[in-house]
């Protein structure tokens, strides 16, 4: 195990006395210290009074099905009220925080604007704000590396594709830790009247990967289920607005990709000879257990990252879907994708890459979309924006 790093939270334990103060906490089982303790244990076992517990998307466990609401419960580990965060309403309300002294948030992010994690944490922050209520964010690396150059577009277009996968302008790939994040939006989307304090990460620099860090993973929800999953996901999430299966309900979600009439040998070979950096396909034929196409046989393919400092998930996922579109123009079709916080499941893959323009490109003319991948790519003025906030080198 790495010697140096420290999460926020082996910082704060390590360097903050408990008071008689009452806390809320956003967190889930992700949320450990460097040791693997919840860190909602680890706080009450130091003296801090949590009072109150709020969860995320897959609820408390950090294991409930993706976009399904989770009700208000009682934590079984603590014994403590939890306020569902991602069920009838995904910000918290007066009541919700009254009698509160402060809101702690420790919440492990992937790096990939459409993870739902970061969202709660923007309405956490209106709603701090106007409360009057203290809020202390313990910060984690970014496993998908703080290396700016490496952030991908598109850009969010908030007029056009604004939900709870993506509310605000940033790119797909962000290159921020949630503590950077939060320090960001307090000063670009009034919030200057909140007191936010960020508890950093000590021992990480800017290019690490998690898989850098020597530290055990742990599932942020269920679908995240390994190191290798993270690096491809911001490539094979694309395929929820598509009727492609992304792997939900085998042993490799957002690893493989596939479906019932697609030819795996034949679009495996495709891929690979679009020469993208640091990426290998190869046929993978599966069969889901739930989800798009449960329990009918699948081709497909694998994706194997084999240098993860060249390779673009964004751009790959976005080749891939440029490729699925002119094999199969008659098959591939946009998907709906209903979840608790978009119930009707419209314009998904729009949603997903933040920007109709995406879209519209592939249908207006496939042929020449590949040319267009870099220019959606682009992250552009995003390094320059972030600068002033960035806590780590």
């Amino acid at each position: 195990m790495s010697t140096s790093i420290r999460f926020g939270i082996d910082h704060f334990l390590a360097t903050v006395l408990p008071t008689n103060q009452r806390w809320g906490l956003v967190t889930n089982d992700a949320a450990t210290t460097r040791t693997l303790d919840p860190v909602r244990t680890a706080l009450l076992a130091a003296g801090f009074r949590i009072v109150r517990l709020f969860s995320p998307e897959h609820g408390i466990g950090a294991r409930g099905a993706d976009g399904a609401a989770m009700p208000h419960a009682t934590d079984a580990l603590t014994g403590l009220p939890i306020v569902s965060l991602y069920g009838n309403a995904v910000r918290p309300t007066a009541a919700d925080l009254g009698e509160l002294d402060g809101i702690v948030f420790d919440l492990p992010d992937v790096g990939v604007r459409f993870y739902t994690y970061i969202w709660t944490l923007s309405y956490l922050l209106e709603a701090c704000q106007e409360q009057g209520l203290p809020l202390v964010v313990l910060d984690r690396p970014n496993p998908l590396s703080g290396d700016l150059s490496l952030a991908e577009g598109p850009l969010l277009d908030e007029g056009q594709a604004a939900s709870f996968i993506g509310r605000w302008a940033m790119p797909v790939r962000h290159c921020l830790t949630v503590g950077e994040l939060a320090l960001f939006w307090q000063a670009t989307r009034g919030l200057n009247q909140l007191d936010l304090t960020v508890i950093p990460v000590q021992g990480w620099q800017r290019h690490q990967f998690f898989h850098d860090l020597g530290l055990p993973f742990v599932p942020p929800s269920p679908a995240i289920s390994s190191v290798e999953t993270l690096l491809t996901y911001p490539a094979l999430c694309l395929l929820e607005g598509l009727n492609l299966s992304e792997g939900r309900g085998t042993a490799f979600p957002f690893r493989i990709g596939g479906a019932t009439w697609l030819d795996g040998i034949t679009l495996a070979a495709e891929f690979n000879a679009t020469n993208l950096a640091g990426i290998k396909a190869r046929p993978f034929s599966f069969t889901p257990l739930e989800g798009w196409y449960k329990g009918k046989a699948c081709g497909g393919i694998m994706l194997h990252v084999t240098d993860r400092m060249v390779f673009r998930p964004v751009q790959a996922g976005l080749w891939l879907v440029a490729l699925l579109k002119a094999r199969y123009p008659s098959q591939l079709k946009w998907r709906k994708y209903p979840t608790s916080v978009n119930k009707t499941g419209e314009n998904h893959f729009d949603l997903l890459t933040g920007s109709p323009l995406v879209r519209q490109a592939l249908m207006s003319d496939g042929a020449l979309f590949g040319t267009q991948i870099p220019l959606f790519t682009r992250a552009e003025g995003w390094r320059a924006a972030t600068a002033p906030f960035l806590l780590y080198e």
